[in-house]
């Protein structure tokens, strides 16, 4: 079970820039199933949400052991995909996240942090 997770978010296309948005999610799509069949990551899953009035607009999440997806973050690749995503998205942002295991030691040093009354 993955333990760790990447949030990939972003806000919306830059206008003008919409054409590169999409071939953008699409390399983004094929990206990560090669990392999935390489091992590198464990499963991803890309989420575009509908209007809201927020400025969250859609993320990929990429789930995987921590030291894995540590190791792609630092990678040429990654960095690519995300330095190209920052010119034709807005509000781009990578984010370490927990899941499986690491979200209930998380949850349980929240609840030992939490004033005793």
């Amino acid at each position: 079970m993955a333990e760790a997770a990447l949030f990939i978010g972003w806000e919306r296309a830059v206008p003008g820039h919409e054409t590169e948005a999409l071939e953008l999610f699409a390399s983004s799509l094929a990206y990560y199933g090669k990392l999935q069949t390489e091992g590198k990551i464990t499963s991803f899953e890309p989420i575009v949400l509908s209007p809201h009035g927020g400025d969250l607009g859609g993320f990929f999440l990429l789930k995987g052991e921590p030291a894995k997806l540590d190791a792609v973050k630092r990678t040429d690749e990654f960095l690519n995909l995300l330095i190209r995503a920052g010119v034709v998205l807005s509000g781009v942002g990578v984010i370490d996240a927990f899941v499986g295991d690491s979200l209930q030691r998380t949850m349980t040093i929240y609840q030992n942090v939490l004033p005793r009354k």
